[in-house]
C-alpha cells in the first residue's frame, strides 16, 4: 500500500507558510519530473538510462565536448531537451501563486525548462540558464530557439557572422553566472523561510548556497535523503507536486 503524507505535516508546513512574509523556493530536476521531464541521476534518469551516444552525458554536457563535437551535442540536445513537449505542473503552479500573494519573493532553480516561467512566476533565477536562448558563439547574436528546433538536431550558425550557436546554459567545464550566483545569495539571506524541493543537494556550488539561511524555517521535499534534511524543520520524503498541493489546500 502506498504511504500516505502525515495530515500533521502538511498543517505544519501550511502554518511555516502562513507565518512567513518572504519565502524563497530552491528547486532542482525532481520539480519537472512530474511534467514529464527526465531528471539526471535517478535511476532511470538521462545519466543512468541514455547509452546510445557511445560517451556518457555528462561527457556530451560539457564545454569541451561542445568545442570538439557539435553535431553529436546538438543531436543529444534536441533529443532530450529541445524536442520535449512539457507543461507546467502542480509545483510550478503553487509557487506561481504563492508569488501572485505576496509571499514568496523569488525561486531559485536548477533547471533549464523554462516551466516556471510558463506558470506565471516572474521572479526566477536561473542557476544554470536557459535552452529558451540560444546566442553565437562568435558575436553573441541571439537565434531564436524555434529556428534551432526546426534544424532538428543540425548545428545552428550564426546567420550574421557563420559561428556556431549554443544553448543559454551552463556546460560542464563552466561556472555558474556571477550574477545569478548573487541575486540567489541575497535572496535566501534574506528570507524567512526556504522551500528547497526536487534536488539531491549533492551538486555543489548551488547546492552551498542553503548555507546562506539564517532563518529557522527550512522544509525540504524530495524523494531521497539529501545531506541537508538534519538541518531541515520538516521533511518530506513524497511527490512534491502532492505536497506542494496539500499544503496550498490547507492554507
Amino acid at each position: 500500500m502506498k504511504r500516505g503524507i502525515a495530515v500533521n505535516k502538511i498543517e505544519q508546513f501550511a502554518d511555516m507558510v502562513r507565518r512567513s512574509e518572504r519565502i524563497v523556493f530552491f528547486g532542482g530536476a525532481g520539480v519537472s519530473t512530474e511534467s514529464g521531464i527526465k531528471d539526471y541521476r535517478s535511476p532511470d534518469g538521462i545519466y543512468q538510462t541514455v547509452k546510445a551516444y557511445d560517451v556518457s552525458p555528462e561527457t556530451i554536457l560539457s564545454r569541451e565536448f561542445f568545442n570538439a563535437h557539435p553535431e553529436v551535442f546538438y543531436r543529444f540536445h534536441y533529443e532530450y531537451f529541445l524536442n520535449v513537449t512539457a507543461a507546467e505542473n502542480r509545483t510550478h503552479k503553487v509557487l506561481a501563486e504563492l508569488e501572485r500573494q505576496g509571499k514568496l519573493s523569488a525561486v531559485i532553480t536548477q533547471n533549464i525548462d523554462g516551466l516556471h516561467q510558463a506558470a506565471g512566476s516572474e521572479h526566477v533565477i536561473e542557476l544554470h540558464g536557459t535552452v529558451s536562448l540560444h546566442y553565437c558563439t562568435q558575436c553573441r547574436e541571439l537565434m531564436d530557439t524555434a529556428d534551432v528546433k526546426a534544424l532538428r538536431g543540425a548545428v545552428p550558425h550564426c546567420a550574421e557572422c557563420g559561428g556556431i550557436v549554443r544553448p543559454d546554459v551552463v556546460l560542464y567545464g563552466e561556472p555558474l553566472p556571477q550574477a545569478a550566483i548573487n541575486e540567489a545569495l541575497d535572496e535566501i539571506a534574506a528570507a524567512d523561510m526556504l522551500i528547497v524541493g526536487g534536488t539531491s543537494l549533492v551538486v555543489y556550488p548551488a547546492a552551498g548556497l542553503l548555507r546562506y539561511f539564517g532563518g529557522d524555517r527550512m522544509v525540504i521535499i524530495n524523494r531521497d535523503e539529501t545531506p541537508f534534511d538534519t538541518q531541515a524543520s520538516l521533511v518530506f520524503h513524497d511527490s512534491i507536486g502532492d505536497v506542494m498541493e496539500r499544503m496550498m489546500q490547507a492554507l
